[in-house]
């Protein structure tokens, strides 16, 4: 989780909502992907740091399934990240923070316990939730605190 944690602050200094995440590999500790947000970066609505995790860690093992290995998050994913980590068959979800407003997990829609949902992975939360949530409001609080720009479209 603490290479999560770096991840998001990395986000957090391209101007990303800082969230990051990692997918390792309990049998042998091996930190496989890791990510942090970048949706305005990429100019993609997709690119939440659980996506492009997710993605590296297909690509790298050359396998859309990931059963068996842990995907470590700062945040509480959301449902579109939910269904992406039932879909890549990933064991455990351990997250951070956990997020009433948009997470699918412990809060809104509870994906994993939805009927339609297929594949449910062990689910941890909590773990460094201090941390993780202080990074976030600690970012969207400078944010709120800046000076608009006039002359900015």
């Amino acid at each position: 989780m603490r290479i999560a944690l770096a991840e998001a602050q990395a986000a957090a200094e391209r101007g990303e909502a800082p969230i990051g995440a990692v997918v390792a590999d309990p049998a042998t500790g091996e930190v496989i992907a890791k990510a942090g947000n970048g949706p305005i970066g990429a100019h993609d609505p997709t690119a939440h740091a659980e996506i492009l995790a997710l993605r590296e860690a297909a690509a790298k093992l050359g396998n859309y399934r990931l059963t068996g290995l842990t995907l470590y998050v700062t945040l509480e994913p959301c449902a579109m990240c939910a269904g992406a980590i039932s879909h890549a068959r990933i064991g455990r979800l351990v997250f951070g923070a956990e997020d009433p407003k948009g997470g699918a997990v412990v809060s809104g829609p509870r994906f994993f316990e939805q009927p339609t949902c297929h594949w449910r992975p062990e689910v941890e939360g909590g773990l460094l939730a201090e941390e993780s949530a202080d990074l976030l409001r600690g970012f969207f609080r400078a944010r709120r605190s800046r000076k608009p720009d006039p002359e900015a479209p």
